[in-house]
């Protein structure tokens, strides 16, 4: 039996990869909150290493969400609606290429396809108010564009990433830096506890968590970060979308 649709679906999202004329199709998007020490105490949160916690960005919230070619190239990133406090936190991206369901860590790597840079943008204003009442994230973190991600490099090009330096400037200075060996849950430890509560799929995104320094960005600032042997990020904040 054929099935219709009411209207044309939309295109699916995804991630450049490097060096590549194919794209890494994006199924689910994943954060983990509070992952290095630092940046917990900066948002006034204890640091202790408790289970990590997990929120999520929808797939079209990549940036663009049909890539032709490297992110650098493209047209400036628009200035989120709603906000006057957007955030920037730079993250080593984990791209899931073999599904599965508690997956035991000593095996996890195995359903890693390769690696990223992305930057989880914030809506910090509405953030900070969603959590004085209690109430959900998403407002603050799902919005449209606020999954910037860096080509992908495979597994086979970079092999896996325990430490090395993460950064990123803005307008040319620095503003945040790490080594995503700081990270209190490991890639392992993550994809283990993450596929406790989702079964896994080909295409998952997990942010792993950002380093301190997390600030403010404006229209026509110049955003360009990185993680040791990845391929960087370089955009342009531009106007408001709305």
């Amino acid at each position: 039996m054929t099935f219709a649709f009411a209207f044309a679906p939309p295109a699916t999202a995804k991630v450049a990869i490097h060096n590549s004329s194919v794209s890494f199709p994006v199924h689910r998007i994943y954060c983990v909150g509070r992952n290095y020490a630092a940046h917990a105490r900066e948002m006034g949160s204890d640091p202790d290493r408790e289970p990590p916690f997990f929120f999520c960005k929808p797939a079209d919230a990549v940036w663009p969400i049909n890539p032709s070619s490297e992110i650098s190239s493209l047209a400036p990133l628009p200035y989120a609606s709603a906000t006057t406090d957007l955030h920037h936190e730079i993250e080593l991206v984990v791209a899931i290429g073999t599904g599965g369901r508690e997956i035991p860590q000593g095996s996890a790597l195995e359903y890693v396809w390769g690696y990223g840079v992305g930057l989880d943008m914030t809506r910090r204003d509405l953030q900070a108010g969603l959590k004085k009442k209690g109430q959900p994230w998403e407002i603050g973190k799902a919005f449209d564009q606020s999954a910037p991600v860096s080509p992908l490099m495979p597994v086979s090009q970079c092999g896996h990433p325990g430490n090395g330096r993460i950064w990123l400037n803005v307008n040319d200075q620095l503003k945040q830096e790490g080594d995503i060996a700081d990270m209190i849950w490991s890639v392992p430890e993550i994809i283990q506890h993450l596929s406790t509560y989702f079964d896994l799929q080909p295409g998952d995104l997990i942010f792993t968590g950002t380093p301190e320094g997390v600030g403010p960005v404006r229209p026509g600032d110049r955003l360009t970060g990185g993680i040791a042997g990845l391929c960087e990020i370089s955009l342009t904040i531009g106007e408001d979308c709305a």
